[in-house]
């Protein structure tokens, strides 16, 4: 029988050879910040020193999810997780309320950080920030969205929403990588594999759960997100767009041009990539993120 005891530092040699990347691994924590009584916001510390960036990750992941893309960076920063993700307690709201969870991350990142740095969201984690960046701009100093617009509706991201709304449990691992094999064909078995063993957990009976799925309904209903767009236009520090182009991304022409239409001069940068940037081309996600936070954008 398969050992599933999970080590979540364990797999960094795993990115390192899919990418061929030849870096050395740096020091790698994991954290928790009390954001509400007893509720703890977590992430991962990479390197050494104050941060220089915080990355945030769409629904149904987690921090690990950039794992790659912080080999490749080479920099402090940090990478959270979402409020009812990977290892953060579930807000009051459920897993999916951007409004909700930009408090939590605030109160957190008001602990993490001794200056204002590029706040990177990717999809949900890229709504978060856009609250996070409204309100907090103490807090950022620069927004990168990865594939997430305003403009992003249940239509356009139905086929994530189908895969992240799927079944509640798994018989057997097999069978959770066998649907996630099915709905990511592009990437390699081993990083689905790794990906699972970061993103579920095994229970007693030996059935698996999607982190994200393991946590009761949410008590009472999510606030209202009101005009996003306002809320982008709004903003005070620079914004950047990063579109995926594969046909998995949820961001169309019409988003991108309501994009520029809220922020006049802002940058829109193309990807080769899916939704999931991170996953499908962390090295190209790593040099635009590079030199973000020096003074160099």
């Amino acid at each position: 029988m398969e050992d599933f005891t999970y080590n979540e530092f364990a797999y960094f040699h795993e990115n390192l050879a899919e990418w061929d990347l030849d870096v050395e691994v740096p020091p790698v924590r994991r954290f928790f910040v009390a954001v509400d009584g007893l509720r703890q916001v977590s992430g991962l510390a990479w390197g050494e020193g104050a941060a220089e960036l915080v990355l945030v990750h769409g629904g149904a992941q987690n921090a690990h999810t950039f794992d790659t893309v912080a080999l490749a960076l080479g920099r402090p920063l940090l990478a959270l997780d979402l409020p009812g993700h990977g290892h953060s307690d579930p807000g009051p709201h459920g897993s999916s309320s951007a409004r909700t969870h930009a408090t939590d991350l605030e109160r957190a990142l008001e602990q993490l950080l001794d200056r204002p740095v590029p706040l990177v969201g990717m999809s949900l984690g890229g709504l978060t920030s856009l609250f996070i960046a409204h309100e907090r701009p103490d807090l950022v100093s620069e927004l990168v969205l990865v594939d997430i617009t305003p403009g992003v509706n249940a239509d356009k991201a139905r086929h994530i929403t189908d895969f992240v709304n799927g079944p509640a449990t798994f018989a057997d691992f097999d069978e959770l990588l066998a649907r996630t094999i099915e709905h990511n064909p592009t990437r390699s078995v081993s990083s689905l594999r790794r990906g699972i063993l970061h993103n579920a957990l095994r229970r007693d009976d030996g059935t698996w759960v999607w982190r994200h799925q393991q946590h009761p309904a949410p008590a009472e209903a999510a606030p209202p997100q009101g005009d996003l767009w306002r809320v982008l236009e709004e903003i005070t520090v620079p914004v950047t767009l990063i579109r995926a182009t594969w046909a998995s991304s949820v961001v169309d022409d019409q988003d991108e041009a309501r994009f520029l239409q809220a922020r006049p001069g802002a940058r829109v940068i193309r990807v080769e990539a899916g939704h999931s940037v991170q996953g499908d081309n962390p090295l190209a996600l790593a040099a635009l993120l590079a030199d973000r936070g020096r003074g160099v954008h």
